[in-house]
């Protein structure tokens, strides 16, 4: 039955849910890659989408921006329509001139000094792992598709604009290649409720070159990004 921020019915979503940042990315993977895809949420204009890929059931539903928002719609994915895999694919920011705008990078783990864990079931980690199954399909799909990726770990902020005395260097401390917002909450939601759950980002953003894609540019560059994730959703 619908909960307060999903409206859909039960068996309207797929076992697995790609899940994107942003709203009107959810409408275009779904429009773009799907087979005929309906729309089964609106509530708060949090678009999500369920159709085919390749002749598999597959859901895109957008997550909102931050861990609070990423938690309430991927533990009512989990608990309520029985979803067993999400996929959260998003943008993320480089620390490290290494990582080029447009890289894809899959997260090993993700380090952060948000409270979400610690407030949700007690869990005083500062690190949170995703599924290493899903992960490792996420892994076999980038190779099997010929799709570069870099793998490591991801910094899961609770703040977008960081004043600047209180920047520090996450990836010289504590072995980040890039900053979310997102991903260890979702991971911590998995390990709680015994789902799956992995994190594919795109480089939109240098924080040391201070270079970043266009919006046009983000739209293809995010391609690769895709593919790697519905390429995950149909392996068994």
């Amino acid at each position: 039955m619908p909960t307060p921020h999903i409206q859909a019915q039960l068996g309207e979503i797929a076992k697995t849910v790609l899940m994107p940042g942003d709203p009107l990315r959810a409408k275009y993977i779904a429009e773009t890659f799907l087979e005929d895809p309906v729309c089964f949420n609106t509530i708060r204009n949090i678009l999500g989408y369920t159709g085919t890929y390749k002749g598999k059931k597959v859901s895109i539903m957008a997550s909102g921006v931050g861990m609070p928002s990423i938690g309430v719609y991927s533990y009512e994915l989990y608990t309520h329509y029985h979803v067993e895999n999400i996929i959260r694919i998003g943008s993320a920011g480089s620390y490290t001139e290494e990582l080029d705008l447009g890289d894809v990078l899959i997260a090993k783990d993700a380090w952060s000094d948000s409270s979400y864990a610690l407030v949700q079931n007690n869990d005083p980690s500062d690190i949170q792992v995703p599924s290493q199954e899903l992960t490792h399909k996420c892994i076999s799909a980038a190779k099997e598709n010929g799709i570069p990726y870099k793998y490591g770990r991801l910094y899961s902020s609770d703040v977008f604009y960081v004043e600047p005395h209180s920047i520090k260097d996450w990836y010289k401390d504590h072995g980040c290649l890039a900053v979310e917002m997102e991903s260890f909450a979702l991971f911590s939601n998995a390990k709680v409720l015994g789902k799956r759950a992995a994190c594919i980002v795109t480089i939109s953003d240098n924080l040391v070159t201070h270079q970043g894609l266009s919006a046009k540019e983000r739209e293809t560059s995010f391609t690769n990004m895709m593919k790697i994730a519905l390429e995950t959703a149909i392996l068994e």
